[in-house]
């Protein structure tokens, strides 16, 4: 029987009741701090025009919060002598500081404004819409009332994050065990569309792939060519990187999905979704429709920011976003 109650704990965390759910509104912070959706938008417009890659930065770095610990704002938590966080596991040390940055500056600004009302997880999760918003994606509402979390480990992280070198099986058990479904998964995947990847992240695909081939054939080899050009001395500078969106960059649409047939993926995790006959349909989909995309997106989106969220006890508003109370 212990194992049993176990497993229904950890859903009962993971995994928010309507109850919770319904604890969370659109107008939460209305009459508690009604400069609220002026301030996150006045911070996150003017974030974004100083530092054109904040979106993709917080985008990424709202995924990695909630599909460890649910969308509590754990991975804003920095180390101390006696506990490694989140951030500093390997997979998030290449999270961009703009992410973190925005959170930061919207924190400072609500503080002074209302003090004490508005959590973290809050701040990162509308900052993300605002972002997505302001690259041309599409908006979603974000409800609002979590809390932030207790617990940020390393030692938690594990492999609760996808990784380039992921199988398209073991990223589909992935978001799974998430409650995502395949389509939930190219589509939030569709992410990709704004930022950029490390050149070290696919460095195997370009270079020496096999003793026949320089480059991994799922390629366009013009495309490989140059990505070899581009990351030439990526092992002298372990920060070169590349877009990847190289079409449109600077845009949230389904250009991603048009490039993947083309050899224009950067990950290998990106170009699989065209070869596996699970997620292809979804791609192919994407790729002529974006309206068709916006709204799996938008739904995806809206279900990913009520994941794993505390409410009441089950977490605080913090002072700092990178500390605990």
């Amino acid at each position: 029987m212990a194992p049993f109650f176990l497993t229904l704990f950890l859903i009962t965390l993971l995994f928010p009741s309507p109850t919770l759910s319904q604890q969370l509104s659109t107008s939460y912070y209305q009459h508690t701090c009604p400069k609220f959706s002026d301030i996150m938008e006045q911070t996150t417009t003017n974030k974004q025009i100083n530092s054109p890659t904040t979106a993709a930065a917080t985008l990424r770095l709202f995924f990695h919060d909630c599909f460890v610990e649910g969308c509590d704002a754990s991975v804003l938590i920095s180390s101390t002598h006696f506990s490694k966080a989140e951030r500093d596991a390997d997979i998030n040390l290449s999270l961009p500081g703009d992410g973190f940055d925005v959170v930061i500056r919207a924190k400072t600004a609500l503080e002074l404004s209302c003090p004490g009302i508005v959590s973290c997880s809050d701040i990162l999760a509308v900052a993300t819409r605002n972002l997505v918003t302001m690259m041309g994606g599409p908006y979603y509402d974000v409800k609002l009332g979590r809390r932030d979390g207790l617990i940020s480990l390393a030692s938690r992280v594990g492999r609760l994050l996808p990784t380039p070198t992921m199988s398209v099986t073991e990223t589909i058990n992935l978001f799974k065990s998430r409650g995502f479904s395949v389509q939930e998964m190219v589509a939030l995947t569709g992410a990709h569309t704004i930022g950029f990847s490390h050149c070290k992240e696919f460095s195997s695909d370009i270079y020496n792939y096999s003793t026949n081939m320089q480059s991994d054939p799922s390629y366009n080899p013009r495309f490989a060519a140059g990505l070899r050009n581009a990351c030439n001395d990526y092992h002298k500078n372990p920060t070169l990187s590349v877009f990847n969106d190289v079409m449109s960059p600077n845009k949230f649409d389904n250009m991603y999905f048009q490039n993947l047939p083309k050899g224009l993926g950067i990950l290998k995790s990106d170009r699989l979704l065209v070869s596996d006959p699970r997620t292809r349909p979804f791609a192919q989909l994407y790729a002529r429709d974006q309206n068709a995309f916006f709204k799996a997106f938008t739904a995806a989106m809206e279900k990913l920011s009520l994941y794993g969220i505390k409410t009441g006890r089950s977490g605080q508003i913090r002072r700092r976003c990178d500390e605990f109370n």
